[in-house]
């Protein structure tokens, strides 16, 4: 599949990129796209939260009422889950949520993802870039030339470019990300994928392997 090159400005240029149909072409799977997302997301988790069982809250022993013969139900101390101030029954732990995941499933979920955008029209190419400066206002402008301004957007690079990662910082919906650390979720959370014109080699090369 063809897809016309842009230039910063917003006009179109005479080049053209080839997008390699067993990457961009494929029949997307959803069940992969499904696993390398839950765990994408399970690993953002810091699973730091803690609560009190019974033998950690602070409190007497002593049984409250004798077992039988109140006419009201047995009871023991009062560090009991079922008493207010008591200790959480199963409560949570601190834990680790992350889980493994081969990585032919999450190239295919890569893959998946990027037929996505191609079927939804959501890949723009721009000519390669750099800014000599970081300027917000130099990023917000070429947003804007391509009406995206208030649209999640993507911006895949070949390599590391401090001056466009701190142009970009302070806007809230515009993220950039390398070519080989490119993740299912972020294709798919991004309402536009821009790719720098090289770095889409970067991208192939990595999903090829």
């Amino acid at each position: 599949m063809e897809l016309a090159v842009y230039n910063i400005d917003g006009n179109k240029t005479a080049k053209t990129v080839d997008l390699n149909d067993s990457i961009f072409g494929i029949e997307p799977n959803d069940h992969a796209i499904y696993l390398d997302v839950k765990q994408y997301l399970a690993n953002q988790r810091q699973g730091t939260h803690a609560t009190k069982q019974r033998n950690e809250v602070k409190g007497s022993t002593r049984k409250l009422r004798r077992q039988k013969g109140t006419g009201a139900a047995r009871i023991g101390d009062i560090k009991s889950p079922i008493l207010r101030g008591g200790g959480r029954a199963f409560g949570k732990k601190p834990r680790d949520y992350s889980f493994k995941l081969n990585k032919k499933v999450k190239r295919l979920a890569r893959k998946s993802a990027l037929a996505y955008k191609v079927k939804d029209n959501s890949i723009l190419v721009l000519e390669d870039f750099t800014f000599e400066e970081p300027k917000t206002k130099k990023y917000l402008e070429i947003l804007e030339k391509f009406n995206m301004l208030d649209k999640k957007s993507l911006l895949v690079i070949p390599a590391a470019d401090r001056n466009i990662f701190l142009a970009s910082r302070n806007i809230p919906k515009a993220r950039v990300t390398l070519a080989s650390d490119i993740s299912t979720y972020e294709i798919l959370n991004a309402q536009h994928l821009v790719f720098v014109e090289s770095s889409i080699k970067e991208v192939e090369n990595t999903l090829l392997k």
